[in-house]
Order: C-alpha cells, then sequence, then structure tokens
C-alpha cells in the first residue's frame, strides 16, 4: 500500500512539471494572498495497520508572487524511528524496529516558499514539537521536545481558474534536534540517520 501511494504521489509529480500554468508574477497584485489547505497524507488515517491520527492545517500567505509564508499546525503518532523512510527501506513497519510504545507529537511548522519559474519552488519548514512518549500499556513515560527541518522542491498547479491549488513535492526530512529519548525508544532510534532523503509530499489548497 505505501509503496503503491509513493508512485501515485511521483506520477503527480511528473504530470505536474508538464503544465504551463506559471506561479504568480513578480508584480502582479491581483492574486488572492491568503490560503488554506492541507496534506493528502490524512488519508494514512484510514490505515487499519498503526494509523498516524494525523491533522494538519496549512494557513498561507503569499508576500509576494514569488514568496510565501505558511503556518502548519499539527499532530501525529508514529511507532517507528524518523530516520527509516516510510516507503522505500523495507524495515519501516517490521516488529524489531517497533517502539516499545508510540510517540504523539504536537507540532507548528513556520515555512517559507521561494518560487522560480512556472510554478517550481524551494521550501524551508522548520517545525518545533511537543513530544509525549507511551509505552505498550498506553501509559505515558516521558516528554520531550524536537527540531524537525524539511527541505523540499515542488511544483504548484493551479485548478479551477486559480480558486484550487496541488503542490506535488519532494523533500529531504532532517531532525535537527531532539531531547534525548526514553530507555528502549533510543536505542532504536540511534540506529538511523538524522536525515531521510526523497520523501514525497502532495500539499493541497483553497485561494481567498
Amino acid at each position: 500500500m505505501q509503496k503503491k501511494f509513493l508512485w501515485i504521489t511521483l506520477a503527480f509529480v511528473l504530470a505536474g512539471s508538464l503544465q504551463l500554468n506559471a506561479q504568480y508574477g513578480k508584480t502582479d497584485s491581483s492574486f488572492k494572498r491568503w490560503f488554506v489547505g492541507s496534506t493528502v497524507f490524512l488519508l494514512g488515517n484510514l490505515s487499519t495497520t498503526n494509523p498516524p491520527n494525523f491533522v494538519q492545517l496549512n494557513i498561507g500567505y503569499r508576500i509576494t508572487g514569488k514568496d510565501v509564508v505558511t503556518l502548519e499546525p499539527k499532530t501525529w503518532k508514529y511507532a517507528w524511528p524518523n530516520g527509516i523512510h516510510p516507503f522505500l527501506n523495507k524495515a519501516y513497519g517490521k516488529q524489531e524496529e517497533q517502539f516499545p510504545g508510540y510517540v504523539r507529537e504536537y507540532g507548528l511548522s513556520l515555512a517559507y516558499q521561494r518560487f522560480f519559474r512556472k510554478g517550481l519552488y524551494a521550501e524551508l519548514n522548520v517545525m518545533p514539537t511537543l513530544q509525549k512518549f507511551v509505552n505498550t500499556d498506553g501509559e505515558k513515560i516521558d516528554n520531550g521536545f524536537q527540531v524537525f527541518n524539511t527541505y523540499r522542491a515542488g511544483y504548484h498547479i493551479k485548478l479551477f481558474k486559480d480558486r484550487f491549488f496541488i503542490q506535488p513535492s519532494i523533500a529531504i526530512t532532517h531532525r535537527a534536534y531532539h531531547t534525548e529519548l526514553p530507555d528502549g525508544f533510543k536505542q532504536l532510534d540511534d540506529k538511523w540517520s538524522k536525515f531521510v532523503f526523497g520523501e514525497p509530499g502532495f500539499h493541497f489548497g483553497f485561494n481567498f
């Protein structure tokens, strides 16, 4: 299921690269400055195995036609180390790599996008998160803090006369800082890199 989702996402990335709709002109002031949206990873909540209980809301503002800032409150839970690629690494989902419980995170991202030509953009996303570590009995055993960065390249595609948009992308994720994990979680987490390369993304939004 995860591999199928990856191929679908990559197909959208390739399709998006063929679009001729450009991002807003540098001097154009007629575009809608505000937008709200989210990500198709919300569909992961439909999984019957380890659903992430994921929620994300994107609230964005176009400073200019080329410069965009977004606030993204979000929460989710996970039971495998963040250093395992969820689509390309077979270790993800294996019982021997599973935490003795799970991590619930509450984050608030600040993202900056810089647009180039024909909708292509680069993004820096910095997200501090509060962490709650829960054991297999459902009891909280510790709290933590993490700074999770995402370095993203993507493509902005306008839909329905610019009322909506989609943004397929590819990213490098980076756990820039985190407090020490509790025993049992730490040993598994230390086995993996602080970086994950080639993580797909697919955001969507409504302009107003």
